[in-house]
This record gives structure tokens, C-alpha cells and sequence, in this order.
């Protein structure tokens, strides 16, 4: 066969710059987002911060009547779905936290916000908590839940199971008798999980693993595929010329493809890190009652707010041509941030409103009207990928009228009950808390006795689930509770 040159014309990058900084800039907790801001506009010289407004500038009057005007953008309608909002205004708006969340400290749960600071403190996840959080929150029996731990435990820090099934099988024993069949479904469930390509045996699997998700049409993802499960240990010294020639394809699909792999994370668990422990808790929403109606708004206040360097865009009309070409090349980064932040804060308030909905009786009467709720159910909700709903709740936190919470504490898993709905297991919990509480000091309820009453009550649970659960709740057994009045 003769070689020759030909052109075709496509489009083949898939995973673009932008996308990728979107993505990390989606994850970030708001510490590190601010960290971001900062090492950009040090780095960017088209970028700058923008001064704030004098307070004096504007009348009180005026001010009155725009904060009325950004609160009545932000309203819900009469079904509890969120209004038209303008997410620019909402991301940009001034004294967004001061006063559209001032009402949020004076709550009458059990977390208040203008308690002990320590308890504000952001605390540090590792990719296994990460994981066991997913974990929780997926539908599967008991059986399949303690080899999923078993995994979860055996996964390294850069997302890799190092152990094989056999060793997984021989930990489970002798509580958990499974076969590595079994073992290697459950596998397969926790691959899926955030972040993408986590649980792989190899580098080839972890490609294969972020490429799947991909949509079929995807440039060069067939031939990457193809790559990463059998090339993969050669692919360095082979290149484009040699993988075209070794699956027999075009050397342009085979350029697109390994320009796929390049894109895509060989370390995925590298991307859940430690937080250090000194960072105190900034919320990145503020959820507040106003006329009976819950409406969320960002903290923007919080955020350093960048805007472009007028005098240096200005100047790339004037420059010379290496001068203006550096000058461009950085203007259309920090435009790509400005837009990536304005995405970030679009996504969070979509995943909040959605939790807003969902876990009203939550915000209401706390931890006992908490019902079960998943992120696939949100996902398909707000028409997003579970991975994106979860990078957009981890490490996120909120401002309400009970405190200042976690977005994952209003996710829980759920059983069933004899009415033919769900309860998640935090109400369940509450529920023995109060049974507890109420219990007669001399005649502690021992939990088979709290099972039969949670089991009249609709709630139909073991007595080895509600010894978990007080475990949990870190209350003693039955005959160490006995009091004598």
C-alpha cells in the first residue's frame, strides 16, 4: 500500500480546555475557588478586580427598592418552583449575603448558625468517604452494601484497586461469604460512581472506564477504546503512525483518539483531596424564608469578583503583532474563567433549588422530615450526570434557617414502609432519639421493643437495624440506660 497525504475536515477535540477548567472549577469548595481567583489574576494581567460600590453612592431609598427588585427576581412560583432568574444578576449581586441571608442565623433548629465557630470548620474527605457516601446513597441489599466496603477500603488514593477479587473475597470472611462473581458485580457499580474511572485495576481499564460514558458519536472514542484495552502498555513508543497501523484505521482517527486519551485523568482519585483543617466553612448559597416561599440565592458577597482589565484589552488594538497575539491568548483565558465562574454558579443554584424542593419538610422541621432522596433522583430532576450533581455537592455548603449546613446532608438513603412510601434512615433515627427520650428511666425500651413501635408507627425495621442506628446516635444498650427516680 502506498502512502499519500490527504485532508479531511472535522472537529475532533472533545474534552476542551475550557470544559476541563469548568469541571475543576465546579468541584472546588469555596476556599479553594477564592485560592483560584487569586493565583489567576496574578498569573493574568487581562484580568482585575473589580471595585466595590461605595455604599454612599447610592441612596438608601434606591437601595431599598433594588434589593426589593433582586428578591423579586429570585422568588419561587405558587407551585414552589423556582421563578425566571438572571444568573448573572444573582452571581453578581451585591450584599447578597448580608442581607438576603440575615435572616438565616435566627433559626429554631438544632444547628444554629451563630453557635460555636469550630463546628463551622470545613472537615477534611478522603476519596474512600467519598465513595461510601455513594455508596449509601445506592439501592442494594445489605449483602452487596458490605462488599462494596470491603472495595471502597481496598481503592488508593489515585483511585486504583491494587487487590484482587480473591483477596476481596478472603477479607469478607467470615462475616460476608461471596464469590468473586459477585464481588466483580458490585465492582462494576462501584466504577460508576464520582469521580469517573474510579475502581479500575489498570490504566487501560481507568481510560476505558472515563470513555464509556462518552456519547457513541464522539470523535475517535471507538479507536480510543480500542487503544486503551489492548495498546495501552505500547502506546508511548508506537504513536499515531504505529496505532493507525495496529487496529488498521486512518492515521487521522488515530491522531483524534490519542488526542482523547490525553484528555482524560489517569489518576481520577487524586482529584478528592484532604481539606486542611484551619479553613472555616463559607456557604455558597443562602437559603431563606421570605412571604411563606423559599427562595436561593448565591453569597456572592463572598467571592472575589474579577472583571476584564479594560486599559490592556483596549491596547491589543495599538500593539505589535507578538504583543497582541500574548495579549489575546490571555484575554480569552480570563474570559473562559469569567464564564466557567458565571457556569459554576448557575449549576450550584440549579442542585439547591432542586434540594430546596425535594427537602422542604427538611428545612421545616428538620432531621425528622428528611426523606430519601438520591443523585440520580436529582440528576434527572435538573437533566444533569450524576458525576456532575456530585462534584457540585461535594464540599459545598449552605446558609439556612437551621445553621449552616452541608449540601450532602440533605441526601439520604430510605426504607421502606408499610404505607408503600420511604423513610430515610436520619428521620429513622430521629425517631428513636424521641422514642428515647420519652422512655420511662426505670423501664428502658430495649430495641426490640423500639422495633415493635416503629413497626406500628409504619416504619418497619430489625432489631439489629435499630441497634445500628443507636450505635450511631451513640446511645447505650437498654440495661445501661436503667435509672432509678
Amino acid at each position: 500500500m502506498k502512502p499519500r497525504l490527504q485532508t479531511s475536515l472535522g472537529q475532533h477535540l472533545v474534552l476542551t480546555p475550557q470544559l476541563r477548567q469548568a469541571l475543576h472549577l465546579l468541584q472546588l469548595s469555596t476556599v479553594e475557588l477564592e485560592t483560584e481567583i487569586t493565583t489567576a489574576v496574578e498569573s493574568n494581567p487581562l484580568l482585575d478586580w473589580e471595585e466595590p460600590e461605595s455604599i454612599s453612592a447610592q441612596p438608601l431609598s434606591e437601595r431599598g427598592n433594588t434589593q426589593d427588585q433582586d428578591n423579586t427576581r429570585q422568588d419561587h412560583d405558587d407551585n414552589g418552583r423556582d421563578g425566571d432568574v438572571e444568573p448573572t444578576a444573582a452571581w453578581d449581586g451585591d450584599d447578597g449575603w448580608n442581607e438576603r441571608g440575615s435572616g438565616g442565623g435566627q433559626g429554631h433548629g438544632d444547628n444554629d448558625g451563630d453557635g460555636d465557630a469550630a463546628d463551622r470548620m470545613i472537615q477534611s474527605e478522603s476519596l474512600q468517604d467519598h465513595l461510601s457516601w455513594q455508596l449509601h446513597l445506592s439501592t442494594m441489599s445489605t449483602r452487596d452494601r458490605n462488599i462494596g466496603i470491603a472495595l471502597i477500603d481496598a481503592i488508593d488514593d489515585d483511585g486504583y484497586l491494587r487487590e484482587s477479587l480473591d483477596d476481596i473475597v478472603a477479607a469478607l470472611l467470615p462475616e460476608t461469604r461471596a464469590t468473586a462473581g459477585e464481588v466483580a458485580a458490585v465492582l462494576c457499580r462501584v466504577q460508576r460512581f464520582d469521580p469517573v474511572g474510579v475502581g479500575a485495576r489498570d490504566l487501560g481499564e481507568c481510560l476505558r472506564l472515563q470513555l464509556e460514558p462518552l456519547r457513541v458519536d464522539t470523535p475517535g472514542r471507538s479507536v480510543a477504546l480500542l487503544a486503551a484495552r489492548d495498546h495501552i502498555e505500547r502506546l508511548p513508543k508506537l504513536g499515531a503512525p504505529g496505532l493507525a497501523d495496529a487496529l488498521g484505521c486512518p492515521p487521522e482517527e488515530a491522531a483524534t483518539a490519542l488526542q482523547l486519551l490525553r484528555s482524560l485523568d489517569p489518576r481520577p482519585g487524586a482529584q478528592i483531596g484532604n481539606v486542611p483543617h484551619d479553613n472555616y466553612v463559607t456557604p455558597d448559597c443562602v437559603i431563606a424564608r421570605q412571604n411563606g416561599v423559599w427562595k436561593v440565592t448565591l453569597a456572592g458577597s463572598h467571592f472575589p469578583r474579577v472583571t476584564i482589565h479594560r486599559g490592556y484589552e483596549q491596547m491589543i488594538q495599538h500593539a505589535g503583532a507578538s504583543d497582541a497575539g500574548y495579549l489575546k491568548g490571555r484575554l480569552q483565558e480570563a474570559r473562559w474563567l469569567l464564564k466557567n465562574i458565571e457556569a459554576r454558579g448557575e449549576t450550584l443554584l440549579k442542585v439547591v433549588r432542586c434540594l430546596v424542593r425535594q427537602q422542604s419538610g427538611f428545612l421545616e422541621f428538620g432531621k425528622r422530615a428528611l426523606r430519601p432522596l438520591t443523585l440520580r433522583e436529582v440528576a434527572e430532576e435538573i437533566g444533569m450526570h450524576e458525576s456532575t450533581v456530585s462534584r457540585a455537592v461535594a464540599r459545598k455548603w449552605v446558609h439556612t434557617p437551621r445553621g449552616t449546613l452541608s449540601l450532602k446532608d440533605f441526601f439520604d438513603s430510605g426504607v421502606g414502609t408499610e404505607g408503600g412510601g420511604e423513610a430515610s434512615s436520619t428521620a429513622i433515627q430521629q425517631m428513636i432519639r424521641s422514642l428515647i427520650e420519652a422512655e420511662n428511666p426505670r423501664k428502658p425500651l430495649s430495641d426490640a421493643r423500639l422495633a415493635d413501635l416503629l413497626k406500628a408507627a409504619g416504619v418497619p425495621v430489625a432489631r439489629r437495624t435499630v441497634a445500628k442506628y443507636r450505635e450511631a446516635l451513640h446511645i447505650v444498650s437498654s440495661h445501661e440506660r436503667v435509672r432509678i427516680a
